[in-house]
């Protein structure tokens, strides 16, 4: 409360250095905030468009194996997938995007050839090898998700604290500051309006003093003059 704060000079000058600090401090979160609202702009519209591929690439890989599966039998196309020894590796590192920081996910050995999935080109159909196909593009489009929707996570978390931060220095610490500036010079001008006051009747006191020594001095000087000229009576 700005009754708590006690009026004078200092306390003013450091009101007003906090005021003119948390000003420049709220303009810099305004514009993090809005330049993350735009980055987050961006990977919505990424991540919208990685949802849509990762159904579409879902529902080619579930028709082909589908199709394997009716057509090869269960037994073959489980047993291609369990002659696969080399897997893919994920790697992840870190992206900043306006003091965010994000992961940036690297995949590799996804997509292989025919001789690198394990099992004998012989021995399986051309569908086996689409279904496998397919599904190296939805795993790649799955991780492409992954990344996406962390990051927007990440970037809308941060708007949110940014956001607060923001209403916090403009609802309640600059309003609170400004308040008690507005006390302080109020007080003190209440203090130098008394003081002038004061010195007034002062001076008001000592030029009734002084005006008083003048009349006294005045008559006594007055009363000299009176005295010399009394005419002084002569003895014979």
């Amino acid at each position: 409360m700005a009754e708590d704060v006690k009026p004078t000079r200092k306390n003013l000058m450091e009101i007003e250095d906090r005021i003119e600090l948390s000003e420049r401090g709220h303009d810099t979160l305004e514009k993090k905030r809005d330049g993350l609202i735009m980055e987050f702009k961006e990977i919505l519209d990424q991540a919208q468009s990685v949802r849509e591929d990762v159904e579409a690439d879902y529902r080619v890989a579930q028709e082909t194996i589908d199709l394997a599966r009716a057509m090869d039998g269960d037994v073959a196309v489980r047993g291609a997938a369990a002659a696969l020894e080399d897997h893919p590796e994920i790697s992840t590192e870190a992206k900043n995007i306006m003091g965010v920081v994000v992961p940036q996910i690297e995949s590799t050995r996804v997509r292989k050839s025919l001789d690198q999935r394990g099992y004998g080109v012989l021995g399986t159909s051309s569908r086996i090898d689409e279904a496998a196909t397919a599904y190296e593009e939805l795993l790649e489009s799955i991780i492409l998700a992954a990344e996406v929707e962390t990051a927007m996570k990440k970037m809308l978390d941060e708007i949110e604290k940014t956001k607060r931060r923001v209403n916090a220095l403009e609802f309640k610490l600059l309003p609170e500051l400004r308040n008690n500036q507005a006390y302080i010079e109020q007080k003190l001008e209440e203090q130098e309006r008394e003081e002038i006051f004061r010195m007034k009747k002062i001076k008001d006191k000592k030029e009734a003093a002084e005006d008083a020594e003048d009349a006294e001095a005045a008559a006594q000087a007055a009363l000299a003059e009176a005295d010399d000229a009394v005419p002084v009576e002569s003895s014979d």
